[in-house]
C-alpha cells in the first residue's frame, strides 16, 4: 500500500540544519521509510557520479543519457527526485509529463563545465558567427551538460542535444543536414569525436566567448566543419599522457580506459575510450585477473574496483581530482527532501519555464531518437 503526497499544506518546510547532525544510520533509516511510504508514486534517479552512501538509493542509475531515458519513461511515479545535478534535474522536468515534478536535494549540486557557456554568450557567437558564414548552414549542438536555456536555443533553431554515447550519432545526423556543427560546451568531446569520423583539425577552430569573433580569424571560420566552445571538464582535463606512460611501465599488459571528456593526447594514448556505460560494461565484461586504469570520476572508479574484485580497476592519476559540485548530494540533504516531500512541504522544486521547456524538448527528443 503506498502513501500519497499531499500538496503543499502551507506548513513551513522542515529546517536542513537538523539532519547535519543526525547519525548515518538514522538518516539511512528514515529515507527507507520515505521511499517504502511512497512507493511507486516516488522515483529516485541516481548518476554513477555519485557518492555510495547515496547512489545505494537509487531506484534507476546511470550516465545522463540513460537517467534522461528513463525521465522519459516514467509513467507511475509522481515525484522523482534526482541525485545528479541542476542540468540533469532540469532534463528530467524538461521530459516528463506535467503530472510528475522533479526535486533535486542540494541546489548548489552543478557542473562546471556545463557553467562555460550561458545563452547571452551562445547568442552572441551565432550572432557574429552570421556575419561570416549562413548559420542556416550550421547545425547547433549541446553537451547534455548543459543548461535548459542552451537545450531550447538548440531547439529552436533546429539543432540537438547530445550525450558521450551518442555523440557520434548526433554529429552523422548533424552532417547529413548542414555543412558545419556548433558544439559546446565541451571543446573536448567534440574535437576527440570529430577526428575520429574524419574531420582535419584545422577545420575545428575553438571559440572564446570572452574574445571577438571567439578570437577567430575569418578564414578559419569559414573552413571550418565544427566549432568548438572552450570548456571543459575539470577532472578529465586532469588526466595527462603521462599518467598513461607511468601506468604502462608500473604495469604490464595494463589497459588504459578513458572517457571522450579527457584531451585529444590522452585519448590518443589510451587503448579505449567511450562514454560513463561503455566504461562500466567493458570493466563488466572484461576477464578476471586483467588491469585496468580508468580515466574518469573517482567515486565511479572506485565503486568499479569494489564490484569487481576479480580484476585490478586503478584511478588513472597519481592526484586525486573530484568535481565538488558534482556529487555534492548526500545523505542529509536526501532525508531532509524526502521527509519534506513526505509531509507536503516539498523543497528544491524544478521548474523550467514553459517555453524554454517547450524547445528544449524538441532539442532532447531528436537525442533520444538517434542511434
Amino acid at each position: 500500500m503506498t502513501t500519497a503526497v499531499a500538496e503543499p499544506t502551507g506548513l513551513a518546510p522542515l529546517p536542513f540544519e537538523t539532519y547535519r547532525t543526525l547519525d548515518p544510520a538514522e538518516l539511512d533509516a528514515r529515507i527507507r521509510a520515505v521511499k517504502q511510504a511512497m512507493g511507486p508514486e516516488l522515483l529516485i534517479l541516481g548518476h554513477h557520479y555519485q557518492q555510495d552512501e547515496v547512489i545505494q538509493f537509487a531506484d534507476l542509475r546511470g550516465d545522463s543519457y540513460k537517467l534522461a531515458q528513463q525521465a522519459a519513461a516514467s509513467r507511475e511515479c509522481r515525484w522523482i527526485v534526482f541525485c545528479g545535478v541542476h542540468f540533469m534535474a532540469e532534463t528530467a522536468d524538461v521530459l516528463t509529463g506535467p503530472d510528475v515534478r522533479v526535486i533535486l536535494p542540494d541546489m548548489a549540486a552543478g557542473c562546471s563545465m556545463a557553467d562555460m557557456a550561458d545563452i547571452d554568450a551562445v547568442e552572441t557567437a551565432w550572432a557574429e558567427l552570421g556575419e561570416l558564414i549562413d548559420t542556416a548552414d550550421v547545425m547547433p549542438v549541446t553537451y547534455i551538460n548543459s543548461a535548459a536555456d542552451l537545450k531550447a536555443f538548440c531547439g529552436r533553431h533546429g539543432g540537438i542535444v547530445c550525450t558521450s554515447s551518442n555523440a557520434r550519432a548526433v554529429l552523422d545526423w548533424s552532417f547529413r543536414q548542414r555543412s558545419r556543427v556548433l558544439f559546446f560546451p565541451d571543446q573536448h568531446l567534440g574535437r576527440n569525436t570529430a577526428r575520429a569520423m574524419g574531420v582535419p583539425l584545422d577545420q575545428m577552430p575553438v571559440w572564446d566567448p570572452k574574445l571577438p569573433m571567439g578570437g577567430n580569424p575569418a578564414e578559419a571560420i569559414e573552413r571550418s566543419r565544427v566549432i568548438l566552445w572552450r570548456g571543459h571538464c575539470s577532472v578529465h582535463q586532469m588526466f595527462r599522457p603521462e599518467h598513461v606512460a607511468q601506468f604502462r611501465a608500473k604495469y604490464p599488459g595494463i589497459k588504459i580506459l578513458v572517457h571522450p571528456e579527457c584531451t585529444m593526447k590522452v585519448v590518443d594514448a589510451a587503448d579505449l575510450v567511450g562514454s560513463t556505460e561503455f566504461i562500466i560494461r567493458t570493466i563488466e565484461q572484461a576477464p578476471p585477473g586483467s588491469l585496468w586504469a580508468v580515466g574518469t570520476e573517482l567515486h565511479l572508479v572506485n565503486r568499479l574496483a569494489q564490484e569487481h574484485p576479480d580484476k585490478t580497476v586503478m584511478f588513472l592519476s597519481p592526484m586525486v581530482c573530484m568535481c565538488a559540485t558534482m556529487y555534492r548530494i548526500d545523505r542529509p540533504h536526501l532525508a531532509w527532501a524526502l521527509e519534506n516531500l513526505a509531509r507536503g512541504t516539498p523543497v528544491n522544486v524544478i521548474t523550467v519555464p514553459a517555453e524554454t521547456a517547450r524547445w528544449a524538448r524538441v532539442a532532447l527528443e531528436r537525442m533520444l531518437e538517434v542511434r
